[in-house]
């Protein structure tokens, strides 16, 4: 702590040039910060132990069925309290750009999910009308629906007596009790399964997913695998696992999240080495002469070595620490705007790896200027050669 100054003073010889290469370190942790924080969330909470809620659907694809009579081979298994199921319809209102999740799903789906909460009036209505539609306050907002309107879905995937049309009737609306993530949670549309499965010319009796709300959290495991014992060694094998693993399992259809920001960050930080590199290397090429009258005051080559690679941490950990403290700061503003694809705080893995790249870069980049320091001669850098 006695040379702190020194090396205070001597990262700031510079100043611009410090700055600038101080900016582009906290760039790249912000980027950081923000893109891991997004990856660990899409790839954490796979472990099916004390989960309150399991999906069941196929092995093989979430875009691959299951029988409806998996409800009461299910219902009959040890621990399990009730179960609901849901079929994907992928409807598109307007406009392709306009998308948001439609499912068909069974009369006791809110009984399931009772983070919604619906006025029981309109909840008996949707169940009473065949054709009857509940959407989430935000989507009703969105697009300007009320009670009564008819919501002219265009089937993507299943048609209806050999058109495309579906309208539905607008019999009521749900709201997150969780405020935080309505703005995503709340832009679904669920219709009645019975009315989807009668009048669609495509596929019958068949259901996209079983969710299960269990006796007793800590048996989560027990009931998973004797679930998917029913369909061992069938047409239908299943998996079960909590519900951030199905969602995961059904984000990678689309893209594999982790290596996107994976390949994102590894070019990031490569330019970030180079650049650190550079200035590190610059900054003591121009010392030489002040290093070498060091060396002649008595400091020995270990010292200076230090000196050198504490300067180096300094850069990127001051850089790294600004940038992740502004993902912090800035994850809890973005997530409520983002439909979930922002998680609503920097994760503790993602704090740890970024304390390791900041020793491993500030190592790295300093590595090279300090040995040079340290095998400096002192009549060589004096006489400029």
């Amino acid at each position: 702590m006695k040379y702190f100054s020194l090396v205070w003073a001597q990262l700031f010889r510079s100043r611009t040039r410090t700055l600038l290469t101080l900016l582009s370190v906290v760039a790249a942790f912000l980027l950081f910060g923000m893109l891991d924080s997004v990856r660990v969330a899409f790839t954490s909470g796979g472990n099916v132990e004390g989960a309150n809620r399991l999906i069941t659907a196929s092995r093989l694809s979430i875009t691959q069925s299951l029988p409806i009579r998996l409800d009461a081979q299910i219902r009959q298994v040890a621990g399990v309290r009730d179960v609901t199921y849901g079929m994907w319809f992928g409807g598109i209102y307007r406009d392709p750009k306009d998308f948001f999740p439609n499912f068909s799903v069974a009369p006791n789906y809110f009984d399931i999910y009772r983070e919604f909460e619906i006025a029981p009036d309109q909840l008996q209505r949707w169940q009473d009308t065949r054709t009857g539609a509940i959407v989430g306050e935000q989507l009703a907002k969105d697009f300007g629906w009320k009670i009564g309107d008819t919501i002219p879905l265009q089937a993507t995937i299943f048609p209806r007596d050999g058109s495309n049309d579906w309208p539905l009737e607008l019999v009521g609306t749900f709201r997150s009790r969780d405020r935080t993530v309505a703005a995503n949670e709340e832009r679904q549309l669920m219709m009645n399964w019975k009315y989807f499965d009668e009048s669609n010319d495509y596929i019958k009796n068949q259901v996209s997913w079983y969710t299960i709300t269990l006796d007793n959290p800590d048996h989560a495991s027990r009931v998973a695998q004797a679930i998917d014992a029913i369909s061992a060694n069938s047409d239908h094998e299943t998996k079960t696992q909590t519900e951030s693993a199905f969602q995961q399992a059904f984000l990678k259809q689309f893209a594999d999240i982790g290596m996107i920001v994976t390949s994102i960050m590894g070019a990031v930080f490569f330019t970030l080495l180079l650049l650190t590199g550079n200035t590190m290397a610059q900054a003591v090429r121009e010392r030489i002469p002040e290093l070498a009258t060091l060396k002649t005051l008595g400091f020995q080559d270990r010292t200076v070595l230090t000196l050198v690679m504490v300067e180096s941490i300094l850069l990127v950990g001051l850089g790294g620490a600004i940038g992740m403290g502004l993902a912090a700061s800035i994850l809890p503003v973005l997530a409520p705007k983002t439909r979930g694809l922002l998680p609503p705080h920097v994760p503790s893995a993602t704090w740890l790896v970024g304390v390791g790249l900041i020793i491993v870069i500030g190592i790295v980049v300093g590595l090279l200027p300090a040995l040079r320091a340290k095998r400096l001669k002192i009549v060589d850098a004096l006489a400029g050669r």
